[in-house]
């Protein structure tokens, strides 16, 4: 059929869950999947509103058999996918000196191999039809590192690394790849993980006026909807480009930090984050 079909995984709340409904609206097939249940009858019901088929199943990114399993529904319900959108992440905050290793395995297999375990499982069927496309959403932390978020940096440039090098291997299957690297959406997202430290760390003032520069810069970023409006125009392109931000201010961020020197950014940066000593 000429139905598109996109797979786009934590489409319960924030930008996934606008991105969904947007394409919807253009007549795609939307098979996706959350943690959470609840969210996913909402999501049900405005898709329902929106029309069209779609696939929801209530799962959790780390669960790799589940996933494989989600994969096979989905091309029994459709027979193809055109796209994957790569879209769950969660935040990790705090000095590093002060971070629960155990924990930060457990955020990096869910930034990092939750998004290579939803690839693995649809590459094969984009390959053999040599045509498909996977969106994953990355970070403009995944290219410009921020301090006390060490471990989130990390999985994202993980995951930024991962598609670069995927993007040769799959390049000669009709497989595009792009990365979507959204700075700090208004959302939930943040705050849920911008706990602060004990007051006795060392790390305590900076902390405290990190995560309070933030929230500014937080109430100028653009809101979920926005966000998901130019994300759904990368979904939709044919061969998007391979770094993607969503902001002309963006763009012109991460060009600047990989173009100064430290000696020049560094200072710029622990200003307009409000952490010199």
């Amino acid at each position: 059929s000429m139905n598109k079909v996109v797979v786009i995984s934590g489409l319960g709340a924030g930008m996934g869950y606008e991105v969904a409904k947007i394409l919807a609206g253009k007549g795609m097939s939307i098979a996706g999947f959350d943690m959470d249940p609840e969210a996913l009858k909402t999501v049900k019901k405005d898709l329902d509103r929106i029309g069209g088929v779609h696939y929801l199943e209530a799962l959790d990114i780390t669960n790799r058999p589940g996933i494989l399993k989600f994969r096979d529904k989905v091309l029994a319900e459709y027979g193809h996918v055109d796209t994957v959108l790569s879209n769950v992440g969660l935040g990790f905050f705090g000095p590093f000196e002060e971070i629960d290793l155990e924990k930060a395995i457990k955020n990096v297999e869910i930034n990092l191999f939750g998004a290579a375990a939803l690839l693995q499982a649809f590459i094969p069927s984009m390959r053999e039809r040599r045509y498909g496309k996977l969106v994953v959403m990355a970070s403009m932390i995944g290219r410009i590192p921020f301090p006390f978020e060490s471990i989130y940096v990390a999985g994202k440039f993980a995951v930024e690394g991962l598609v670069r090098s995927i993007r040769y291997e799959l390049e000669p299957f009709g497989i595009k790849v792009a990365l979507v690297e959204p700075s700090q959406v208004s959302s939930q997202f943040a705050a849920k993980c911008h706990n602060r430290p004990p007051v006795d760390s060392p790390y305590y003032d900076r902390v405290v006026r990190f995560s309070k520069q933030n929230s500014e810069i937080l109430k100028a970023s653009p809101t979920p909807l926005e966000a998901a409006k130019k994300i759904a125009a990368i979904v939709e392109e044919s061969a998007p480009k391979l770094h993607n931000q969503l902001s002309r201010r963006d763009s012109f961020n991460v060009k600047i930090s990989e173009l100064l020197p430290n000696c020049i950014y560094d200072p710029m940066f622990l200003k307009h984050m409000d952490i010199k000593n």
